[in-house]
């Protein structure tokens, strides 16, 4: 089994997120010896965003770098998301990351019927860590944008681990990612 491990905080050792997507991989890693992890850092390894020298095969580099990074998400079976709220969604280089997955005739595909996922079968776990209370508020656009294009990529697994108002107090922070550790979920 093949776990990908992806983290896109911009903070560092002071990273919720951070601390959550490792406490989840070390959960697995646990339970499953012979799994196989791959990392990528979003922050200290950004993903090129999207541009048009790149869609047109012009920008080589471009091009073998979205390559590779279909081919890792491809190749996974588990997908950790160390996925902060950034002005209500995620950050920009967690958005150029999903950019290079959701790739017609590669992850989905159109139909006569609609737009059919061709990722299914694996299994997302995100680490969320928000700084106020967003949880069901019209405020929360990171939770269904992940759930969406998960969805459409056909991956109906998708966990939430979830991690709110640590901004308020460090009391609160504490108390949120206690919650947060004891809603890791074991192995599957």
């Amino acid at each position: 089994m093949h776990l990908l491990h992806i983290d896109s905080s911009a903070l560092g050792g002071n990273s919720v997120t951070r601390e959550l997507s490792a406490a989840i991989v070390a959960r697995w890693r646990d339970a499953l010896p012979d799994l196989r992890i791959s990392y990528r850092d979003l922050d200290l390894d950004p993903v090129p965003h999207v541009t048009g020298r790149g869609l047109s095969g012009a920008d080589a580099d471009e091009v073998a770098a979205a390559a590779r990074t279909l081919e890792e998400f491809l190749a996974a079976d588990v997908i950790v998301i160390g996925a902060p709220m950034y002005n209500f969604s995620v950050p920009s280089t967690l958005k150029a990351w999903i950019d290079r997955i959701a790739v017609a005739g590669k992850t989905f595909r159109y139909t006569a019927d609609g737009a059919q996922g061709l990722a299914g079968g694996k299994q997302v776990i995100i680490a969320s860590g928000r700084g106020g209370l967003h949880t069901g508020a019209p405020s929360d656009f990171q939770e269904p944008y992940l759930r969406q294009v998960f969805g459409f990529l056909g991956i109906d697994e998708v966990t939430f681990v979830r991690a709110e108002g640590v901004a308020y107090s460090p009391e609160h922070r504490a108390e949120a990612l206690a919650a947060a550790h004891a809603s890791i979920p074991e192995p599957v």
